[in-house]
């Protein structure tokens, strides 16, 4: 890991964990008897590993100039190995989250194991811990490949992927102990907060570095959605992480928003994670490892350009049909719903480019089940847009709001798009890393691709049935005009789904423990010599391209 870093560089280094340190220690001294002191212990237990770490090899040998030679893969290496550990862990508690609601009583006398505490454990691992360590290893990897430039220096990636999972870990461990800003989508406290901006104002210039230092005159798509991801995700945290400590040496806070204006601006940040987070970057890894694993080019460039401003455009205003039948102004429920409708449409053509993008290489989809997981991957991510553009009108909204169908419809999308192609990039990236002529079980592929379609479609038709008959039951009423049923008749009905939810979800952890495996052991395997690459295999872009004479 330290390997192509200067000795500067690891004096940076150094300098950087001594920092965060005496803010750990800073945080233990204000903190005491608080939380905050519990974290700063975690923050400051984060930096001595970091300094032994680098301590350990600092007088090793001066890399040589040869490096600049190659992209810069260490750190898309380490942040794919921890995002399948992230994904491991979040499966195993979204099930047993999942378990919870069928057998309430798989849980302990402690409080860090209530459904309230690990439900945003759960979301919190999977969301940020495996899309977002995915999404900064696979942006590492496509920017340097479709910009020809090497990543401007050693030590800022380390900084961007380990300050990131810090910042994971921080929250996951705050929600155990009931550390929560108490908004609709679980927001850690305001000194995680602080971290995670600067830590992303650090991504982001990395970022832009290397795209200034491109050897390429046209940044590809796939640039332009991992930057509208980087982008938009820090405009959006930083609005909605307005906060108010009430001291310094507590870990609660306030939030700078009340009333509707708090619930406006929640789903505004919401819907906008749902755009830029799990849409925009996994579009990104799309146009990239599609068409690099079907050999095709993408089907229209064209088309991929004007799906971005279109969703960059109509995603921005989408989220208050979060909020019909609220306080919030009738006129903007229905401005949200028309511009969710309107999705549809740049939603709809990135989908049908990627699949279209398949003509000619339907026979390597057939073959193939790392290509087989990114072609149903695009299959779910249209069917999921068009069910959030149906959902989002006023009279469906009202049958589905509040019910599981909401649940089903979230996890369309999360497991059969974001987690789908996640795995199908990791698979085709984790070879061309490693140096290895191929993944070490092509079976353990196609294993985890059924586990993990099976156990999505279990999950999702599991809830979209629990959800309509929640919704129908809910709404029904008997001739003397009162409620047909109680709240405990529908809770009594929905068992059997939970029951097969929580099936579906463990089939999927499954799929992912079995890619796990299959991963560690192609990196275990023996790399392969250059002389004996094969075209389908190898990544041409590996060396350095230098420009044109």
């Amino acid at each position: 890991m330290l390997a192509q870093l200067t000795r500067d560089e690891r004096l940076n280094a150094l300098i950087i964990l001594f920092v965060v340190a005496a803010c750990g220690v800073a945080m233990m001294i204000a903190g005491q008897g608080d939380p905050l002191g519990l974290h700063g212990g975690v923050v400051l237990a984060a930096a001595v590993l970091g300094i032994f770490g680098v301590v350990a090899g600092y007088y090793a040998p001066e890399p040589s100039e040869a490096r600049f030679s190659q992209y810069y893969d260490d750190p898309s290496k380490i942040g794919i190995i921890l995002a399948m550990g992230w994904a491991v862990f979040g499966m195993f508690i979204g099930d047993w989250v999942a378990w919870l609601l069928v057998y309430p009583d798989l849980t302990f006398d402690a409080g860090w194991s209530s459904f309230g505490r690990i439900r945003p454990v759960h979301t919190t691992a999977v969301i940020f811990g495996f899309g977002g360590n995915a999404l900064i290893a696979t942006s590492f990897h496509v920017l340097q490949r479709t910009s020809g430039a090497r990543l401007p220096d050693q030590l800022l990636p380390w900084f961007v992927l380990f300050g990131y999972n810090l910042f994971c870990l921080l929250a996951v461990t705050g929600y155990m102990m009931g550390i929560t800003q108490s908004k609709e989508y679980a927001e850690p406290e305001w000194y995680a907060d602080l971290w995670l901006v600067v830590v992303w104002v650090a991504y982001f210039i990395l970022y832009l570095r290397t795209l200034v230092r491109r050897r390429e005159p046209h940044i590809y798509v796939a640039n332009w959605y991992y930057m509208a991801f980087i982008l938009v995700v820090a405009i959006l945290h930083i609005v909605n992480g307005l906060t108010l400590p009430i001291s310094l040496g507590s870990a609660k806070s306030y939030s700078a928003f009340s009333g509707v204006q708090d619930a406006m601006t929640q789903w505004w940040y919401g819907h906008n994670a749902v755009a830029f987070f799990l849409t925009a970057g996994f579009l990104g890894m799309m146009y990239y490892y599609l068409p690099k694993r079907a050999g095709r080019p993408i089907f229209s460039y064209r088309m991929s350009i004007i799906s971005f401003w279109g969703i960059v455009f109509f995603y921005m205003w989408a989220g208050s049909h979060h909020l019909h039948y609220t306080a919030l102004p009738h006129w903007v429920q229905t401005l949200g719903m028309t511009f969710s409708v309107m999705l549809l449409v740049p939603s709809w053509a990135s989908a049908g480019n990627a699949l279209l993008t398949l003509n000619g290489a339907w026979h390597k989809v057939r073959d193939d089940a790392t290509l087989r997981f990114m072609m149903v991957a695009a299959v779910f991510y249209g069917l999921s847009t068009f069910e959030g553009s149906f959902m989002a009108i006023r009279s469906v909204n009202s049958l589905s709001h509040y019910t599981d169908w909401t649940v089903g419809h979230v996890h369309a999308g999360a497991l059969g798009w974001v987690a789908l192609i996640t795995f199908g990039s990791i698979y085709a990236v984790v070879p061309w890393l490693w140096k290895r002529e191929r993944m070490y079980s092509a079976g353990l592929v196609e294993v985890h691709f059924w586990l993990a379609v099976a156990g999505t479609v279990i999950y999702v038709f599991a809830m979209w049935n629990s959800g309509i008959i929640q919704g129908l039951m809910w709404r029904t009423y008997n001739e003397s005009g009162t409620l047909a049923y109680s709240f405990i008749d529908s809770l009594v009905a929905m068992r059997p789904y939970y029951a097969a939810r929580a099936i579906g979800g463990l089939l999927f952890l499954i799929g992912a423990v079995v890619g796990c495996y299959n991963i560690w052991m192609t990196v275990r395997g023996v790399p392969r010599a250059a002389a004996e690459v094969p075209a389908a295999s190898a990544d041409p872009d590996d060396p350095i391209r230098q420009p044109a004479e």
